[in-house]
C-alpha cells in the first residue's frame, strides 16, 4: 500500500530506551499504523546533515529512495546522497512486541547508547542519543539570527 507523504502522520518526542540488544520499542500508539500502512517493515538509514538515524515505513522510503536513485549519478552532490542514503538504508520489521533491532553500524553513526529520543517527523521518525538531541534542541532555540534565515515561505506560515 502506498500513499503519500501527506496521508500519515507520525508526530510528537518520545524519550525511550534500547534494550540491551539495541532494539527500540515503538511507541504502542504507532504500532496499528505502521501495521496498517508497511505490515511492520521499516527502513532505518542515516541522517546527512544530523548524527540521528530514519526511520521510515517501507511504502514511504520507495518512494524517497526512487527519487534518490533517479538522480544523476555523475552528479557529484547526488551520487554523495545517493551512497549515504541508500548504502546506508537497512530493513526491519517490528517483532510482535513492537521492537525493531536497530543495527550496530547504523547505531554507531548516531551515537547511540540506551537513552534515545524518536521525533515524529510526518512520514517518518528520526532516532536520536538523548544526549546529542538535547543539546540540538537547545542550539535551534537559542539560535539569534532566525528572523534573517526566514525565508518566504516560512514567513507566510502562521501558527
Amino acid at each position: 500500500m502506498t500513499r503519500s507523504a501527506d496521508s500519515i502522520m507520525l508526530r510528537g518526542v518520545h524519550t525511550l530506551a534500547l534494550d540491551a540488544k539495541g532494539r527500540l520499542a515503538v511507541p504502542s500508539r504507532y504500532r496499528a499504523i505502521l501495521q496498517a500502512l508497511a505490515s511492520g517493515e521499516l527502513v532505518i538509514t542515516i541522517d546527512t546533515e544530523a548524527r540521528c538515524l530514519l526511520i521510515y515505513p517501507l511504502p514511504e522510503w520507495e518512494i524517497i529512495q526512487e527519487k534518490i536513485t533517479s538522480l544523476s549519478s555523475f552528479n557529484k552532490a547526488a551520487r554523495r546522497i545517493q551512497r549515504l542514503l541508500v548504502g546506508h538504508a537497512t530493513d526491519v520489521e517490528m517483532d510482535g512486541s513492537g521492537r525493531v533491532l536497530v543495527p550496530p553500524p547504523l547505531r554507531d553513526y548516531a551515537d547511540l547508547d540506551k537513552k534515545v529520543v524518536l521525533l515524529g517527523q510526518g512520514n517518518k521518525f528520526e532516532l536520536w542519543s538523548e544526549t546529542l538531541w538535547e543539546q540540538t534542541r537547545d542550539a535551534y532555540l537559542d539560535e539569534a539570527d532566525d528572523a534573517a534565515q526566514m525565508t518566504a515561505e516560512l514567513e507566510n506560515l502562521s501558527l
